[in-house]
């Protein structure tokens, strides 16, 4: 496939540029004037602008089935408060109706998992927005672990061992200490089977964070909880991401000093809960003003995964840089969830997932007129082919 003089937003450099993206085995080959191919599909892109395909941090499309109501719902484990051992992959439905709806909107990777009733939720797994078995779409299988602040816990698991936010600490600290000390265990045993502690599925499931292989993505709203997730974290030593972040705005200089970057969002809602309250759409242009990588986060169903682009524009009009919200739904989000090595930017070497735009993606006039995903047409004009 070759896309010819196509204005090409690359989510590297901040301005855009007319060029040439050749595509050749699911990957871009090359980015340039005049490129040439034999035989190959050539597209004509002028007056189109072209973006990489959309990356979604964090949401629960697939394991929430679109239009099945709760009977569909299958991201939240009511039975135990602490499920570390579930993965968001074993829920995940390719034929969840949001995902064609998302990939015709140029969403072309999402980070699913658990949602937020548990301490510990489970992993989440990251995909590719096109397939018929999860397996097949899978670009990183345990991307992070989920644990969440808040009402949330305190709401689902109220008169069944959970009565306040320090509870929910609490249980996060208790679950921590014991995957540590049974790493070192483990560790301590090497080869000799004799000498390694019995099997534990909980905290052998949170050994890749206690590792560092995987962080901890914290639902976390309100200025406190982001606090409290912050200092458990530096406690332990784990790699964390600070998930919503909805008063992220008024804690800006202890969130950047953490080191920890930021998923927000949904910010296309109501104040639905009282830690909603000081939701604002300028909060990813603050916390990227000050230096802190960002995404923008639909947190599907919430927001739709189709108005990922539209999220980004709304941080937009409220004063969010451009450019800062191109990279916030796409290079960011990608390092966020650990795939930037084959997502979120066009450049040569990397997945060819491309969105053909008539008009500014971010505003909603814009008409995406062809997703590519892995060098393959997967939509055109709204329709999934």
């Amino acid at each position: 496939m070759l896309i010819k003089n196509g204005l090409i937003h690359d989510a590297v450099h901040g301005e855009p540029y007319i060029a040439d993206i050749l595509v050749k085995d699911g990957k871009i080959a090359a980015i340039g004037e005049n490129l040439t191919a034999e035989s190959e599909e050539i597209i004509d892109a002028r007056g189109l602008n072209i973006y990489p395909g959309l990356v979604e941090a964090h949401c629960h499309i697939g394991l929430d089935n679109y239009g099945l109501g709760p009977v569909g719902q299958d991201y939240n484990e009511y039975g135990d408060a602490v499920t570390p051992q579930m993965r968001g992959i074993d829920s995940f439905s390719p034929q969840d109706q949001a995902i064609p709806k998302a990939l015709a909107a140029g969403v072309t990777t999402v980070c699913a998992g658990p949602g937020s009733s548990n301490v510990l939720g489970g992993t989440f797994v990251a995909v590719k927005t096109r397939g018929r078995c999860v397996d097949d779409m899978v670009l990183l299988e345990s991307a992070a672990m989920k644990c969440a602040f808040g009402e949330n816990p305190k709401r689902c698991y109220s008169g069944k061992g959970i009565s306040a936010r320090m509870t929910t600490a609490a249980k996060l600290r208790e679950m921590l200490f014991k995957a540590k000390e049974y790493m070192e265990k483990l560790d301590a045993a090497g080869e000799d089977v004799s000498k390694r502690p019995g099997f534990d599925m909980k905290l052998h499931a949170l050994l890749p964070v206690m590792r560092g292989e995987i962080p901890l993505k914290a639902h976390a709203h309100r200025a406190d909880d982001i606090c409290t997730a912050i200092r458990i974290a530096k406690e332990f030593g784990v790699r964390m991401t600070l998930e919503h972040c909805t008063e992220g705005h008024l804690i800006v200089d202890e969130v950047k000093r953490s080191g920890f970057p930021v998923a927000v969002g949904p910010i296309m809602s109501g104040a639905s809960k009282s830690e909603l309250a000081n939701r604002t759409y300028a909060t990813p242009g603050i916390l990227a003003k000050a230096g802190i990588p960002v995404s923008i986060i639909t947190d599907s169903p919430v927001t739709g995964e189709d108005q990922l682009a539209l999220c980004a524009g709304m941080a937009i009009r409220a004063g969010m840089d451009p450019f800062d919200a191109l990279r916030a739904v796409t290079i960011n989000a990608a390092r966020h969830i650990g795939v930037e090595g084959r997502v979120g930017s066009l450049e040569v070497g990397k997945d060819a997932d491309i969105i053909l735009c008539d008009g500014n993606l971010f505003e909603i006039t814009a008409k995406v007129r062809r997703v590519i995903l892995d060098g393959k047409t997967a939509a055109i004009d709204g329709a999934v082919c």
